[in-house]
Order: structure tokens, then sequence, then C-alpha cells
């Protein structure tokens, strides 16, 4: 089944002949950008990434080393969520504010290249949640091939495996506003407190890990059988995010959940 699911992508690729991938480094980009470099050659992909501050160093620095290590053409860019008007506001329409944004970005480099499309990691898997980025890239054409080609996350992993992609078992990851409460202004301070408290929790040697931020209380999620490390290190992780500015902290008995703040929105 994946291997159909695989052949569709490549015939989904071959139609487009040349495409400029919107590159995360994420574990669906990652494959994404692979199979378009064996499928259309590595002269007609190009590899964008968007360096804001929404997106921290040290995936910035993974993402430059999956391009190489694919041996893709990859283009850094500067841009700021932070200016977009509507994003910082941060109601239930940010991604689609962000995702607009991005593309923006993205047409002008597919024109000087002379390209014809834009494509994004978008999954089957998404089709069942929120995700309002999926309406900037359907107003803008951009299009989502693993998507379009019925991949779920799970086959994704499964095919990134067999084709030797280190991100095969990479923790899912979102942008750093994706743990701000809907509702809340974002501010760049708040971004570097999840940023810092998120990679101290990973230094105790949690990988699926989201530091929530309700104002100036942490609501820490991680995998269920995680939950004894963090709370055998409960007073180190207390001291340290403390120190970071929240006031409370705390841990999510309902584990880690892509999209959980979006039960707000129900």
């Amino acid at each position: 089944m994946h291997e159909q699911k695989h052949q569709k992508l490549v015939s989904i690729l071959q139609e487009m002949k040349q495409v400029v991938v919107a590159f995360s480094g994420g574990v669906d980009s990652t494959f994404l950008l692979k199979v378009a470099v064996d499928t259309l050659g590595v002269h007609n992909v190009l590899a964008v990434t968007a360096d804001s501050e929404t997106y921290p160093t040290s995936e910035l620095e993974e993402a430059k080393r999956l391009a190489e290590h694919i041996g893709a053409r990859h283009q850094v860019i500067e841009t700021s969520e932070l200016a977009i008007p509507g994003y910082t506001e941060n109601d239930k329409n940010r991604c689609y504010f962000c995702k607009n944004s991005l593309f923006d970005h993205l047409v002008p480099i597919m024109k000087e290249k002379g390209f014809q499309n834009i494509v994004y990691g978008v999954i089957a898997d998404d089709m069942s949640e929120y995700r309002p980025g999926m309406r900037a890239a359907k107003e803008q054409g951009v299009r989502g091939p693993l998507q379009e080609a019925d991949l779920y996350k799970e086959e994704i992993r499964e095919l990134s495996k067999q084709m030797s992609l280190p991100t095969w078992d990479k923790p899912s990851f979102a942008c750093l506003s994706s743990r701000i409460a809907y509702g809340e202004t974002i501010t760049k301070a708040k971004l570097t407190k999840v940023e810092k408290s998120e990679a101290f929790l990973k230094t105790i040697g949690l990988r699926q890990v989201r530091v929530r931020t309700h104002e100036d209380i942490a609501r820490i999620e991680v995998e269920p059988q995680d939950m004894q490390e963090l709370l055998a290190n409960h007073q180190r992780v207390t001291e340290k995010l403390q120190s970071y500015g929240y006031k409370f902290v705390t841990m999510d008995l309902v584990g880690y959940k892509s999209g959980s703040m979006n039960r707000a929105l129900s």
C-alpha cells in the first residue's frame, strides 16, 4: 500500500516538472523534498526555508543539514510573522495569515526560477484537523502532493526509514506560536520563553514535548510514557521554567496532542 502511494506521489511530481518546496526540515517536508529531488533531479527543485521568530534556531540548522544530506538546492529567506497584520492578535485564523504570507514570499522566487509550482508538506492526517493554512494554499494555488497521494504520517515515517532519512522518527514539530493560547497576544518574549523551555526539557531526555502557554502558566505536554521522567525532574523543571518567566508550571495529564490548543475553539 505504501509503495502504491509512493508511486502516486512520484506521478504527481512528474506532472509538475519543477517545484519550489516550502521546507521546514520536519518529517513531511523532508520526505517531500527527497522524493522531489529523486524524481525531478536536483536542478528542477528548490527548497526554501523561512527563518522567523516562530522558528527555533535549532530547527533552521537542522533544515540546512537535511537539505545538504539530500543534495537539494536550498535557500533561506528572512520573514517576520510578528509583522503580519492580524497575526499577533492570535485568533483562530493565525495559521491562515502565516501561510498566506509565506506563499507571498515564495511566489516571486518561483517566478524568478521560471518554475510553475509551489508545494508544501500538508498530509492526509491534516484533513481531519483544523488547518486554516490549507485555505491560504488553496487560494494561492499551492499544492500538497503528500495529501494528494493520500499519505498519512505513519506511512511517511515508514517510507522515510526505507530511504534512510534521519527524520523518519523525528518528533512532530509546529511553529512556536502554536504554544500560545488563542486570544493571547503573541510577542517575541513569549516565543523566546517557549523556545528556551522546550530546549531545556529536551536536555532531560523528553523528545516529544510542548510547553503550552496560558499567560503565566506553563502546561507541559509529553507522551504518557514520559510523564514519570518529567515528574522525577519536577523540581529542576519548575525552577528552570520559573526562571524563564512562568509563575506556575503544570503537566497536562492527557499528554501530548497535536493541535491541542484547538480544543478551546470548539
